[in-house]
């Protein structure tokens, strides 16, 4: 009788509460992966808050008050590199680990480190979990409707790039903490701790991070070429983005077979990158707080450093706030542009405004189609690549308002701050540490937003796809 009820009994009724949970998770990561990486990032946030704020978690054994233990979580989560608290004081080796371990999840990516956890679990990748990476590495698939699979990554492919990323992430950082540690040796450094700074310095590197888990951060390796060398190494790495990774892993030989979007990334990163050196060479050539007492090669290292720290990386051998303001506007453009997409960098990336100059290239020559490389991008991508900087904009112009008006601070230090937030930057004039609670979660709110995206944002905060079965007259309004 009980083998008969049980045999009418819904297939559903009979499964456990867990299977039919993992079941909805699975359905609504599919329907959605932007609000299902928002609400990932959300619950991580709330892990190590919580987390951050335990008595074991703090050096001196107190509870960290909500606000600082927020900030760090959603600067580690985020691989920002602000902070309220003094990283190489305030934590216990508990919270130093806590940090190692968060930025390493965020700088992958929490959809990425999903799939590749079932990929290690299972030995085989679905098609949900697929698209759930595949949109990690290429925005575009958050929306419905075709998608140009002649990219960086195929979706057939995302299974090998998920093992990309496993092993780029753990080699490169193996080689920037083999290159660190004999330099933090040679200046006195006990071995064991030596060994730890190196990977913590690692990680921070990679992933964009820049917190320092030294009490006089970078002082003791301030004209040590090695070192700032090694550091630069991680975050342009980490910074390029894991499909350019890919890419050159598996065809360096062969850079005619690249995808227009390696080719932008690094064209318009490398670009980027000299640019800025030659700015501040010429805006702090004669700052004695900056660069105005170092030589030539002393002076051009310098500024290639600070160039290179402003993709994302968040480290700095000056203080920020001695920069000139010429030098400080210069920051903030650096750091809005950010680094590579589907990268550990923050900002609205590098392509993005490689296509905007695209668009505006073939306006003034009269084109009707952007092209680079040979190949015509799709007017699409330009869409998406004007909501994506007019919503960075947007979160910027009103998160600076907001901090302006709490804290009646300078406003180059002010928009300085806010744009390091927002393209989780993590260089800072001091005035993030300053911050009352009221200013330190608008802060927080500026980081977590830069991070998961401006386009992830606006798809999840969307109520729903809507298909339109009609167009409407055309009336062409005056511009410019």
């Amino acid at each position: 009788m009980r083998s008969a009820v049980a045999a009418r009994r819904p297939l559903s009724d009979a499964r456990s509460w867990p299977a039919r949970f993992r079941d909805g998770l699975d359905a609504f990561a599919g329907r959605s992966p932007a609000r299902f990486a928002i609400l990932v990032f959300a619950a991580l946030v709330l892990l190590f808050t919580v987390l951050f704020s335990l008595p074991i978690a703090s050096a001196d054994g107190t509870i960290t008050p909500l606000a600082d233990a927020l900030f760090t979580a959603v600067s580690v989560i985020c691989v920002t590199g602000l902070s309220t608290v003094d990283m190489a004081t305030h934590w216990s080796d508990l919270g130093d680990v806590l940090v190692f371990v968060g930025v390493n999840i965020g700088g992958v990516g929490v959809l990425t480190l999903a799939s590749i956890l079932g990929l290690v679990i299972s030995r085989r990748l679905g098609l949900r979990a697929k698209l759930m990476a595949a949109s990690d590495t290429n925005p575009s698939r958050i929306h419905v409707g075709p998608v140009n699979e002649g990219q960086a990554v195929r979706l057939g492919e995302v299974g090998n790039l998920l093992l990309t990323v496993a092993i780029s992430a753990l080699v490169i950082e193996a080689i920037v903490a083999v290159l660190l540690f004999p330099r933090m040796l040679a200046v006195g450094v006990p071995i064991g701790e030596s060994a730890w700074h190196s990977l913590y310095y690692a990680a921070m590197a990679f992933t964009n991070t820049g917190f320092n888990p030294n009490p006089d951060a970078l002082t003791p390796w301030a004209n040590d070429y090695l070192f700032l060398g090694a550091l630069m190494l991680g975050v342009v790495l980490g910074a390029i983005g894991f499909p350019v990774i890919y890419a050159l892993v598996r065809g360096w030989r062969h850079p005619r077979r690249w995808s227009v979007h390696v080719k932008i990334t690094l064209l318009a990163f490398a670009l980027l990158l000299v640019a800025g050196t030659l700015l501040y060479i010429l805006l702090e050539y004669d700052n004695p707080k900056t660069f105005g007492q170092h030589n030539a090669a002393d002076t051009v290292f310098q500024a290639l450093f600070m160039s290179v720290m402003t993709r994302s990386g968040g480290f700095a051998t000056i203080n920020i706030d001695d920069l000139h303001g010429s030098s400080l506007l210069v920051s903030d453009m650096l750091m809005f542009i950010g680094g590579g997409s589907a990268s550990t960098a923050g900002g609205i990336k590098v392509t993005t405004l490689a296509v905007l100059f695209l668009a505006a290239f073939a306006e003034a020559r009269g084109n009707e189609s952007m092209e680079a490389f040979g190949r015509r991008i799709p007017r699409d991508i330009l869409r998406l690549a004007v909501s994506v900087v007019l919503w960075g904009a947007t979160i910027v112009a009103v998160s600076s308002i907001i901090i302006l008006q709490i804290t009646k601070a300078p406003f180059d230090y002010v928009l300085f701050d806010v744009i390091s937030a927002f393209a989780t930057c993590g260089l800072s004039t001091g005035l993030t540490a300053s911050l009352p609670p009221e200013g330190v979660y608008v802060m927080a709110a500026t980081m977590f937003m830069g991070r998961i995206g401006t386009v992830t944002l606006a798809a999840a905060l969307a109520a729903s796809q809507r298909r339109q079965l009609f167009k409407r007259p055309e009336e062409r309004p005056i511009v410019g």
